[in-house]
C-alpha cells in the first residue's frame, strides 16, 4: 500500500507544520505504507521524505524536469522519477497510490488535491482523499466547502468524500476505513 502526500515546498511560518510532516513520514514508514510525493528535498516535502527514509520506508519521488532545480530534487531517494510535465507527474502519482493526503501547502498542493478529489467524484477511482488539518490550517477551506454545499454546487455525498482530521493517526485510520460512496450519477438534468 502507498499513499500520495501533497505538501508545500516551503515549511510555512508555524513549526507545527514541519512537525506534522515529520510525523506523517515516520508513521507511514512504521505502518509499512509507502510514500509517493513530489520529489523535492525542501520544505514540508523534504521533511516528509526524510522522516520516512530515516524509518526505512519506501519513498517514491515524482518531479517534472522543469522543477528539478526550482524545487531542488531530492538526491537521496532510491526512486526519483523525473517526468516531462505536471500532468505526467499527477497521473503517475495517482497511478502509484492507494490514497491521497494534503498537508499544508500552497497553490500546487491545493490544485493536486482538488484534481484527485474531482477524479473520485467522477468515479475515475475509489481512493480516499484527505486533509491533515494541523493547526487549523484547512479550517477556512472546510468552511468554504460547507458554503459550496449550501449553494448547491457540491452534493453532500461528494463533500463527505474528503476526509479531514488534525491528527496523523486518526487521519490514517479514516483512510484505511474509507468506502467510496455508491452514486449512480453525480449531476441532475435541468427540467428547463
Amino acid at each position: 500500500m502507498r499513499y500520495c502526500v501533497f505538501a508545500g515546498s516551503s515549511t510555512g511560518h508555524d513549526p507545527i507544520f514541519g512537525r506534522a510532516a515529520a510525523r506523517m513520514g515516520t508513521t507511514l514508514a512504521e505502518r509499512g505504507i509507502g510514500l509517493v510525493y513530489g520529489g523535492a528535498s525542501v520544505g514540508l516535502m523534504g521533511i516528509l521524505a526524510d522522516a520516512a527514509r530515516r524509518r526505512g520506508g519506501e519513498v517514491i519521488g515524482v518531479i517534472p524536469r522543469s522543477l528539478v532545480e526550482k524545487e531542488v530534487a531530492h538526491s537521496g531517494l532510491a526512486d526519483l522519477r523525473v517526468v516531462g510535465s505536471m500532468h505526467e507527474r499527477k497521473a503517475l502519482m495517482g497511478e502509484l497510490s492507494d490514497g491521497f493526503i494534503a498537508l499544508p501547502g500552497g497553490l500546487g498542493t491545493l490544485e493536486e488535491l482538488f484534481e484527485v478529489w474531482t477524479w473520485a467524484q467522477l468515479g475515475h477511482h475509489g481512493k480516499p482523499c484527505a486533509l491533515l488539518n494541523v493547526g487549523g490550517f484547512y479550517d477556512g477551506l472546510t468552511s468554504f466547502l460547507h458554503h459550496v454545499v449550501e449553494a448547491a454546487f457540491l452534493k453532500p455525498v461528494h463533500r463527505n468524500m474528503l476526509i479531514a482530521a488534525d491528527d496523523v493517526d486518526a487521519l490514517l485510520s479514516a483512510l484505511l476505513a474509507y468506502q467510496p460512496p455508491k452514486v449512480d450519477k453525480w449531476m441532475a438534468r435541468s427540467n428547463a
